[in-house]
């Protein structure tokens, strides 16, 4: 397998050349020259993943029988794509009623959580959901951290070779999910409507939502604005996070905040390129407020997480429920975090365990009682995160490479 879509054989012996395959890509994919990630060999037959996602018409033709094409399979059957073809979960649920069991199916596709009820009704018993999110800052390497932080965690994003091929392929990203995967979903809002939508989200990133401004730009219905929201938070590419309530004589906040849930797309859409870019942008403290939260909830076993703020400034960005503690989350992107009001009134009205302001630094520290500065490399292993958030764990770790 060589890049540029291009399988060759050779003589094991000699090195001659016996035969190869170049597969001819379309404007502009042709300009990514990827190595290809898999191939495999069934009878006289190679299967490749090719960077046009180009499918053979015969290999989907076999599942318009599925019964035939499924039911004589041994061992793992991977169905890729399976959003396409809804139709198969009630033959899914027959297959995996016989017993003994001859084959376990791994199914593939864009998450919807339409998709996943769905597949939870007709296989409730039988499937496990397993929601696959991006690279995360623990996979990647803390050294990586502006890089993950700016290109986001599709791994052919953060592996580009240049920026310009991250934003290009980030770029196309979006324009086929809104343009193929939405409609094979049964989506029927307009690709540039949505769009529109998404990029106006973006500005909205780390901010409480509000469906009047966002409807009267649209020129839609606020009704109509929430059903977009809930469609992209249905999709895994937006996080409405709740609002908590205490039993308190304040007025607080009652509206959920919203997050692009990938930084490299948020970039993306805000027209963020480059590190000058992002670290001169009026959205970069809440860039990696949104960042900084997805990858700790990535790593966090909470039983529950909200945010809390009142109507009088006092906010809290995080707050995570763990065997019946309390702790309290602030994402800083400052040098050297201090503590604030809103520290002292969460501690006191949500009668926290304790707060971590999470940084970017390479520092841990005291900030005060019950309150402690945590950078977000220190909190990448799963294991220690919670000794860490509760302050419980004093270690400091190792400083960040320059």
């Amino acid at each position: 397998m060589n890049p540029g879509n291009v399988i060759q054989a050779l003589d094991a012996a000699t090195g001659e050349l016996l035969w190869e395959y170049r597969h001819e890509l379309p404007e502009p994919l042709d300009r990514f020259p990827r190595a290809l990630r898999g191939m495999a060999i069934f009878g006289d037959k190679i299967f490749f993943d090719t960077t046009d996602a180009h499918e053979e018409p015969e290999s989907l033709a076999r599942l318009d029988e599925p019964m035939t094409a499924l039911g004589g399979l041994r061992g793992v059957v991977v169905i890729d794509e399976v959003q396409r073809r809804p139709e198969l979960f009630p033959i899914l649920r027959v297959l995996a009623d016989r017993r003994p069991l001859p084959a376990r199916f791994l199914l593939l596709g864009i998450a919807s959580r339409d998709l996943i009820r769905q597949s939870s009704e007709s296989l409730a018993g039988r499937i496990e959901t397993i929601i696959l999110g991006g690279l995360s800052l623990g996979e990647v390497g803390e050294d990586a951290l502006f890089r993950h932080w700016l290109r986001g965690g599709y791994p052919l994003s953060f592996l580009a070779r240049t920026l310009e091929d991250s934003y290009h392929w980030r770029r196309l990203f979006v324009q086929t999910f809104l343009e193929r995967d939405l409609p094979q979903l049964g989506v029927t809002v307009p690709a540039v409507a949505l769009l529109r939508f998404w990029t106006m989200l973006a500005h909205y990133h780390g901010q409480t939502w509000n469906a009047a401004e966002p409807a009267r730009s649209l020129g839609v219905s606020e009704p109509t604005v929430r059903r977009y929201l809930d469609l992209l938070t249905g999709l895994y590419m937006v996080r409405q996070l709740r609002p908590w309530h205490e039993n308190l004589a304040k007025r607080q906040v009652k509206t959920p905040k919203v997050y692009l849930r990938d930084s490299g797309l948020l970039h993306h859409l805000l027209g963020i390129r480059t590190q000058k870019n992002l670290l001169s942008h009026p959205k970069s403290g809440a860039s990696w407020e949104g960042y900084a939260l997805e990858e700790l909830l990535k790593v966090a076993d909470a039983d529950d997480f909200y945010f809390w703020g009142t109507h009088g400034g006092a906010e809290l960005d995080l707050l995570l429920f763990v065997d019946g503690r309390r702790i309290g989350v602030q994402f800083k992107r400052v040098d050297a975090p201090r503590m604030t009001r809103s520290i002292h009134v969460a501690l006191e009205d949500l009668a926290l365990d304790h707060v971590a302001v999470v940084y970017p630094g390479d520092r841990m520290y005291p900030l005060g009682e019950r309150v402690s500065v945590l950078p977000l490399t220190a909190l990448k292993e799963g294991s220690k995160v919670m000794p860490l958030l509760l302050g419980t764990r004093r270690t400091r770790p190792a400083s960040r490479k320059k």
